[in-house]
């Protein structure tokens, strides 16, 4: 299998769907009561708004009984006669400006909703994002070793924002509808409770018709929002490794990744689009019919003078034109909305299918936490015991590889410690255990007497400086990323800290100095820079226990003299831990580790490991050149090695 391949079929959030209940109440039960005035703001002016839409059609209706065709007298509702005028034309007029000013009030409280549910919607949002980040990034490093960037983007980004679109529109539209259909259903039904019938029978249709769509839509796009981060993830690996794609001269074999990616978004979303399509014109058949019926027995009851069965003829049931023209106007903006309603339930599966992923994420619980009873980790020595540890990972099949095994020492505080030993031997998995990224399958890592699991994450992780041969530097200059997380760093410390790692002298030289802007990942810095950069920062931390994983590895043995020289005086009174395959970068250390398939199978000093002529020794003739001396047993075991790590790869 080529490297980052992905299995198309398996979405790497099903594990953390949460499917108990109705996410989107939830996160509207937990989030949206921070925001009440604005969603009950909101809501009353969508519900005052609707009330307005009521008002043109019924006064048009009275309007053409007494004005136009004088079959009644005028009269508004709630309206003492005494105040109405006598002449026409005064009736007229003050129902024209009836209509008016129901339009106008429409409009400033379409403006007021629009505010209201924007900022209750915008607000949300904000914080569902916010809160899911943080979730997202106390997670165990366990949780990303098989996810990628792009699916974890389209949690925090597709779905939040997902959820947004709903609540902006779709949830407005929900009182929308009720307040238009509940009012103008019950003018209907007030007027000519038999003729409403036709338009009123159609809510028990697209009633059903929603809920038949909404139990075949739902695993659709569940199925649509695997594929959008599946998708986000070929895209986001493919441009994050364009340096590769291009020496590899593989950009035809990336593009049929990416079309194979998108063909699986095109192929899930299609699927979903026929279903919609499918659904709406059933929708917009019954709706139709029911203004079409409307049209037929109201405007033969006018034009004849009786309705044409006698069902519809009761007391106080005679048909006008204004009626008509009021029945056949609410009939319209009546179906319009319902609808809608299937258009709603398609947004709102949409956005539930989101939602289960966000509120999954939130309910996850980090396998690495503090302890109830954790305890900052303070007055530190810097002394670290390791006690029988045995670790495992997670294959992709889920089965447990073991890593580490049996692993004892310990070290006194200020030690300087050397980890070597073959590529994949577990030296960066071991110290990845003190910073507590996992947790050991078995065994103890103390710092100071005391299990690392017993105190907060928080302490022992500002106690560690940790630098890792391939360091990660964020989006801005070489001053944000040397004084990364300390909001008040001095700047002649972080200068000092700068000159010990050996970054002070290229920094000064860059186009803007400090202040120069470093690029993407640090992408406009050579690689040993970067390092310098990375060790700088950890040194300006001034931890108790630094951790060097080929902290230089990406320099020359000029520079790398001068840092180790320099680190020579910084780390002489506290412990230290350096990973190298420079036996040089560990000459001078108190005590050398030597690991193989996970076990530690030699400890010493340089000279010691020297004499006991074992994997050391073998490891130390390959970087001085003498490959005579090499025996026939570790060329075998090297060579087998490096084709154990090809077939894997």
């Amino acid at each position: 299998m080529p490297p980052n391949a992905h299995d198309d079929d398996d979405d790497s959030f099903d594990e953390i769907r949460n499917e108990s209940g109705s996410s989107i109440y939830r996160l509207f039960r937990e989030y949206g009561r921070k925001h009440w005035p604005q969603f009950f703001g909101g809501a009353a002016a969508s519900i005052l708004q609707m009330a307005m839409e009521l008002v043109p059609a019924f006064v048009l209706a009275i309007a053409i009984d007494s004005l136009f065709f004088d079959t009644r007298a005028f009269a508004l509702p709630l309206v003492p006669e005494a105040w109405l005028p006598e002449a026409q034309g005064a009736q007229f007029l003050l129902a024209a400006g009836l209509v008016g000013g129901s339009y106008a009030l429409n409009t400033g409280l379409g403006w007021i909703n629009d505010y209201m549910w924007n900022g209750f919607a915008q607000h949300f949002q904000h914080n569902v994002r916010v809160d899911s980040y943080d979730a997202m990034q106390r997670r165990e490093l366990s949780f990303f070793d098989n996810r990628q960037t792009g699916e974890v983007m389209s949690v925090l980004n597709n779905d939040v924002n997902q959820l947004e679109n709903f609540l902006t529109g779709d949830l407005n539209t929900i009182i929308t509808v009720v307040v238009r259909v509940g009012g103008m259903g019950v003018v209907m039904l007030a007027i000519n409770w038999r003729l409403a019938l036709i338009p009123v029978a159609a809510i028990p249709i697209l009633a059903y018709l929603s809920y038949k769509f909404r139990e075949l839509i739902h695993p659709k796009y569940q199925r649509v929002r695997k594929s959008v981060g599946q998708m986000n993830s070929r895209l986001e690996n493919n441009v994050g490794g364009i340096q590769t794609v291009k020496a590899y001269t593989t950009e035809p074999f990336e593009t049929g990744r990416v079309e194979d990616a998108s063909r699986e978004y095109l192929d899930a979303q299609w699927d979903a689009i026929m279903a919609r399509i499918t659904f709406f014109p059933t929708l917009a058949i019954t709706t139709q019919l029911s203004y079409v019926l409307v049209f037929l027995i109201g405007g033969w009851w006018v034009v004849t003078g009786s309705p044409p069965h006698p069902f519809f003829n009761g007391p106080n049931n005679a048909m006008t034109a204004g009626t008509l023209v009021l029945f056949l106007n609410y009939t319209r903006r009546f179906s319009w909305p319902m609808r809608r309603v299937g258009e709603v339930l398609n947004n709102y599966q949409y956005a539930e299918a989101a939602g289960e992923r966000i509120t999954g994420l939130l309910d996850l619980e980090p396998r690495v936490k503090d302890a109830p009873d954790a305890t900052p980790l303070d007055d530190l020595e810097g002394r670290v015991e390791f006690d029988d540890v045995n670790f495992s990972y997670e294959n992709d099949e889920g089965d447990p590889e073991q890593v580490l095994r049996d692993i004892s020492f310990s070290v006194e505080p200020g030690e300087y410690v050397g980890l070597v030993g073959p590529t994949g031997a577990g030296k960066s998995t071991l110290m990845k255990l003190l910073l507590r990224f996992y947790d050991p399958d078995d065994g103890d890592v103390r710092i100071d007497g005391v299990d690392v699991d017993e105190v907060t994450l928080q302490s022992l992780r500002d106690s560690i400086g940790y630098v890792n041969q391939e360091p990660f530097l964020f989006y801005g200059t070489a001053r944000d990323n040397i004084a990364y997380g300390l909001d008040d760093a001095d700047d002649d410390e972080m200068y000092e800290a700068a000159r010990i790692a050996g970054a002070h002298e290229f920094v000064e030289e860059l186009p803007d100095g400090y202040d120069t802007m470093v690029g993407e990942r640090g992408v406009k810095l050579s690689g040993g820079q970067r390092q310098r950069i990375a060790l700088a920062r950890a040194i300006l931390r001034d931890p108790e226990i630094m951790i060097l994983d080929e902290a230089t590895s990406h320099v020359d043995n000029e520079t790398e003299a001068v840092i180790q020289n320099n680190l020579s005086g910084m780390i002489a009174d506290r412990t230290t831990f350096a990973i190298a395959h420079r036996l040089s970068t560990v000459r001078d250390a108190d005590t050398i580790l030597v690991l193989e398939d996970g076990e530690i199978v030699e400890r010493g000093t340089h000279d010691e490991l020297i004499d006991e002529d074992g994997m050391y020794a073998d490891l130390w003739n390959v970087q001085v050149g003498d490959v005579e001396a090499l025996p026939e047993e570790f060329v075998e075991r090297t060579k087998q090695g490096y084709a154990d790590r090809i077939d894997t790869e």
